[in-house]
C-alpha cells in the first residue's frame, strides 16, 4: 500500500508539470510494464499473456464458451447458478429488453450507433455478479450480424454511489450514466460500445462489452520487488486518472514531497487489514454456527 502511494504522489507530480492536453493523450501502456519487468522468464510470460489476451476475441473464445447452438439458432448457454434465463413471458420479457436498449442507443456516439444498428437481439440471461456488485441486476444480451458475427454485451445495474450521503446528490439523473461517465474520463481507451439505460422497473444500468482484453498479473511468480514495482505501477494508473479527472498541481501540492502521505496510507492499509480478518472470522463462526448459510461456487475464467 505504501508502494502504490509513493507510485501515485511521484506520478502525480510528474503530470504537474505537463500541459492539460499532455496529461489527457497519456496511456500506461502493458508494454511498457513488460520491458520493465526485471526476471527474463516472468518477462517473456508476460509477452506470451498478452499476445494470448489479444486472440481472445469474441467470436474466437468466449462465443463457444457462452453460447451453444441448435442449427441455425443461437442461445446463451446456462450454468447456474451464475447464468441462467429469467422465467418469464418471453414475450412482453424482450419487448421491455428492446425498448431499455432504443433508450441504449441514443446514448451511444453517431458512429457507434450504426455499428450497433448491424446486430440484432437473440437472446438474454441472468449472470451473478462478483463481491464488488453482490446483490445488482446483471444481464448478458447476445446479438448476431446478418452473417451471424456474434456481439456479446453486458448491462450492469448502477445504483446511486455511496458518497451521496457525504457529497450531495449526483449530477446525473441516470446512474448509469454516472457510471460510464466516470470511466471515459479516468481511462484512456473506453469501450466502443459504453452506454447506459434504464429498465422498464425504473432500475438504471450500463452497458459495455462482456470481455475486455485482460491479463492476469499471477502475484505468486513475483518477488518483493516485482509486487514493489507492480503496485507502484498501479499508483501511476490511478493518478494518470485523477490528473484527467481533477488538477494535478493541486493533488500534487496537496500530497507533498515528502513521504508522509505514502506512510499514512501503508498504516491505514495495515488496520483495515487487520479489520477484515476479524470480519472473516466472525463470518466463518456464523457459518459454522449455522447462523448463516453460505454455499461455494466455481465460476469461470
Amino acid at each position: 500500500a505504501e508502494a502504490v502511494a509513493q507510485g501515485y504522489r511521484e506520478k502525480m507530480a510528474s503530470m504537474s508539470k505537463l500541459s492539460i492536453m499532455d496529461i489527457w493523450y497519456e496511456q500506461v501502456p502493458w508494454e511498457s510494464v513488460i520491458a520493465n519487468t526485471g526476471d527474463v522468464e516472468l518477462q517473456k510470460r508476460r509477452a506470451d499473456q498478452l499476445k494470448k489476451a489479444k486472440k481472445r476475441t469474441i467470436q474466437l473464445y468466449y462465443f463457444p464458451k457462452l453460447v451453444e447452438t441448435g442449427g441455425e439458432s443461437y442461445k446463451i448457454k446456462d450454468n447456474p447458478p451464475l447464468i441462467f434465463h429469467p422465467d418469464v413471458d418471453d414475450t412482453k420479457f424482450y419487448k421491455s429488453i428492446e425498448e431499455s436498449l432504443k433508450n441504449y442507443r441514443s446514448t451511444l456516439q453517431w458512429d457507434k450507433q450504426r455499428l450497433f444498428d448491424r446486430y440484432k437481439l437473440v437472446d438474454f440471461a441472468i449472470k451473478v455478479v462478483g463481491i464488488g456488485s453482490v446483490g445488482t441486476t446483471c444481464g448478458i444480451l447476445l446479438f448476431l450480424a446478418p452473417d451471424d458475427e456474434p456481439l456479446l454485451l453486458q448491462a450492469k445495474e448502477a445504483r446511486p454511489s455511496v458518497l451521496e450521503a457525504y457529497a450531495g446528490k449526483s449530477a446525473f439523473d441516470n446512474n448509469g450514466e454516472r457510471v460510464v461517465a466516470g470511466q471515459r474520463i479516468m481511462q484512456s481507451a473506453s469501450d466502443i460500445f459504453l452506454g447506459w439505460t434504464k429498465s422498464e422497473e425504473g432500475k438504471d444500468f450500463y452497458v459495455r462489452q462482456l470481455r475486455d482484453t485482460k491479463v492476469k498479473l499471477e502475484p505468486q511468480l513475483w518477488d518483493a520487488k516485482e509486487m514493489v514495482d507492480i503496485a507502484k505501477l498501479q499508483g501511476q494508473v490511478l493518478a494518470r486518472a485523477h490528473a484527467r479527472s481533477g488538477d494535478a498541481a493541486v493533488i500534487s501540492g496537496y500530497l507533498g514531497n515528502s513521504d508522509e502521505f505514502d506512510k499514512a496510507i501503508g498504516q491505514f492499509a495495515i488496520a483495515y487489514a487487520d479489520q477484515t480478518e476479524k470480519d472473516y472470522a466472525a463470518l466463518s463462526a456464523a457459518v459454522a454456527s449455522g447462523r448463516i448459510k453460505a454455499a461455494t461456487i466455481q465460476a469461470d475464467d
